[in-house]
């Protein structure tokens, strides 16, 4: 699948086209650090004093690396897919092939990083129910109203967690029904490309 870079990284990724190929590297080795251990603004000094440019445009470049690196590492992109992918960007042979080397040897280990790096919402884990009704009452003018009271049991990172939901049969209805054109709604081929893309 083809990684369709915007227009500011494009931007960030000119920088490199002027650069020799051990510079490139470099900067492959500063994006793949800046993936495992986060920012690290000393080392972006240093390399903008020896290549007499501006932090920034330093800054810029590994930022846009890192973009394409983990694009297409989350969407495991093939060899040809990848050269495609920055092959409009105006880089040398040689250059793609630094970068594709690179992309090769790290994608794991970045959907890995990637992967510790999501979220881990509360996912279902057990459901209790019970149908409260009233059943005699002296005083009773009005039509009785059962409540279902539900025990939802989450878990989230091992730990797991309860909650007390109350509600009438005509919103557990309605809820039922939102849940099931939701499950449908995911059936479909737009919704089965995004997932596709997500893992």
């Amino acid at each position: 699948m083809l990684v369709l870079l915007k227009d500011e990284h494009k931007e960030h990724l000119k920088f490199l086209t002027g650069v020799e190929v051990g510079v490139v590297r470099e900067f492959c080795r500063i994006s793949i650090e800046f993936i495992k251990n986060g920012c690290n603004p000393k080392v972006y000094q240093s390399a903008a004093q020896k290549l007499e440019v501006d932090a920034e445009t330093v800054q810029y470049a590994v930022e846009g690396l890192m973009y394409l690196l983990s694009e297409t590492s989350k969407l495991m992109t093939n060899e040809v897919d990848f050269q495609d992918s920055i092959s409009i960007l105006g880089f040398s042979e040689e250059i793609v092939q630094v970068l594709l080397a690179m992309y090769l040897e790290n994608r794991l280990m970045i959907r890995n990083v990637l992967s510790d790096m999501s979220m881990d919402l509360p996912h279902y884990y057990d459901l209790e129910w019970r149908l409260d009704v009233q059943v005699a009452s002296r005083s009773l003018r009005h039509q009785i109203t059962p409540n279902i009271v539900l025990k939802l049991h989450l878990e989230e990172d091992h730990e797991k967690s309860t909650h007390i939901l109350q509600t009438d049969p005509g919103n557990l209805m309605q809820l039922t029904k939102e849940l099931e054109k939701a499950l449908d709604e995911i059936k479909s081929t737009y919704c089965r490309r995004i997932v596709r893309n997500i893992d």
